[in-house]
């Protein structure tokens, strides 16, 4: 039941994009809209799986990481078919071009290869296996914030909180690893 209601609720920013693109059809750049919709989901869903092992003592959600995670990809995927799809419209010459001129387009696809990686590793036993690659997953929000805040092309009060949040999170869970290596020395 706890998985069923994970799906709706990681479905929901699918089914408002679907349906204020395909039926109400009200948005003045799908493009646009495609890109904010698909890259704010993943960030926020790739922020919250991090965010698992930390209040899991109040609510343990470490059971769905995984799945929370992939979801995370899933909306980076679409992310990246709406670059190269509806903006690039296959065109290699200018998805190469593009990568090259601007640099949020190189280090969004940075972020993504990490994330791709982290996805195709994530299986029980490979995930065994590349645990502790699993850590860029750090590397690939900074580089995700940064894609973002550039695109934007000014700094918001939203990118100021999601650059906040990110510094919190990393005291967080340096604090949390800190604590588990006392603990494992003091045994």
């Amino acid at each position: 039941m706890k998985r069923l209601l994970i799906y709706l609720v990681l479905l929901v920013p699918l089914a408002v994009l679907s349906l204020q693109i395909l039926v109400l059809e009200d948005v003045v750049d799908p493009i646009k809209y495609i890109y904010t919709v698909t890259g704010v989901t993943a960030t926020v869903i790739l922020f919250f799986s991090i965010t698992i092992s930390l209040i899991s003592k109040k609510i343990n959600f470490m059971k769905y990481r995984r799945l929370i995670g992939l979801f995370g990809f899933f909306y980076a995927f679409l992310h990246l078919v709406n670059f190269v799809v509806f903006d690039a419209e296959f065109d290699l010459a200018f998805i190469i071009e593009e990568t090259i001129d601007k640099p949020f387009v190189y280090l969004g696809m940075i972020a993504f290869f990490i994330l791709l990686f982290m996805t195709l590793t994530s299986t029980k036993s490979l995930f065994k296996k590349y645990k502790k690659q699993h850590q860029f997953i750090y590397l690939a929000l900074i580089l995700i914030t940064i894609h973002f805040i550039m695109a934007q092309k000014s700094i918001t009060i939203l990118q100021l909180g999601y650059i906040a949040i990110i510094f919190i999170l990393a005291y967080c869970k340096l604090l949390q690893k800190i604590m588990k290596g006392s603990t494992l020395s003091s045994r």
